[in-house]
């Protein structure tokens, strides 16, 4: 049979067809799969943080995005009913029509029950409030033969009992032991530390914050937990002991030029480590 008995066939002529319509169909649904998923049409997530969430709608549509509020937090120091987190995160690349999920910030505070800390080390107390959404507010010392040892918590400067409610994100104080033997404490190195560690960092070296100030950079809730330390009071320019319970104040920037350079910590560490702590 030659070539053009060949494909005079009626059985080839058919294959053939069938090949045809099956390549057709598969670039068809390819280009129509393109459309419908808007292939490599991708947009930048815009930043939803602080906004109210019709703020945030109004801003999810100018951008051909959705926002649907998924979860909610309370945070005392945040304006109430303001976008707290999204997902997901600003500046992410997505295809547009996505849903972006909101956690707000509450209107409501929640209500938390007071654990029972009497008795904790202070660094066990700490932790502890921090799982009940808790935070640890001052540090009162007193004589005492077990240093570092709860033994009255207080809130609005009044002992609480367990299990009374308080709102989520109360500063709990605590009044703890001191002994004679056992009372001196150094001053951490902080420069460069984001906010909330730099906070645990003085309340686990047995000091008090005295006051938190930021610089212009920071402008918001989220522009707080992402500051750094640049300054603090007392700074580390010499090994020195310090009372359990001395007042820090600390100093905040986004500005990573304001930070002292990392060769004065590993300068104070060997000072530290040649001093024994």
């Amino acid at each position: 049979m030659n070539i053009k008995g060949f494909f005079n066939n009626w059985i080839v002529k058919n294959l053939l067809l069938a090949v045809t319509v099956i390549a057709v169909l598969a670039v068809g649904a390819g280009l129509l799969l393109k459309v419908i998923t808007r292939h490599n049409e991708e947009i930048s997530v815009p930043d939803f943080s602080n906004m109210t969430v019709s703020e945030a709608r109004t801003a999810a549509h100018a951008h051909d995005v959705r926002v649907d509020v998924t979860d909610s937090v309370y945070i005392k120091r945040m304006a109430r009913g303001t976008v707290y987190r999204q997902v997901p995160e600003a500046g992410s690349q997505v295809k547009k029509g996505r849903r972006i999920s909101l956690t707000i910030n509450s209107v409501l505070p929640k209500r938390i029950t007071m654990p029972n800390l009497v008795g904790y080390s202070t660094r066990q107390a700490t932790a502890e409030l921090a799982s009940r959404g808790l935070n640890l507010g001052k540090l009162m010392y007193v004589e005492d033969i077990a240093t570092n040892n709860v033994l009255k918590q207080l809130y609005n400067n009044r002992e609480i009992k367990p299990g009374t409610q308080v709102e989520s994100e109360s500063r709990i104080d605590l009044v703890v032991g001191l002994s004679e033997l056992d009372n001196k404490t150094y001053i951490p190195l902080l420069y460069g530390t984001r906010y909330l560690n730099a906070v645990d960092i003085v309340h686990h070296s047995s000091l008090n914050i005295k006051d938190v100030l930021f610089d212009d950079t920071v402008r918001s809730y989220s522009d707080t937990l992402n500051a750094f330390v640049y300054r603090q009071e007392p700074d580390t320019s010499a090994v020195t002991t310090y009372l359990m319970g001395t007042e820090m104040t600390l100093y905040f920037t986004l500005d990573k030029a304001r930070i002292p350079k990392p060769e004065t910590g590993t300068e104070r560490q060997t000072e530290l480590k040649s001093n024994g702590q």
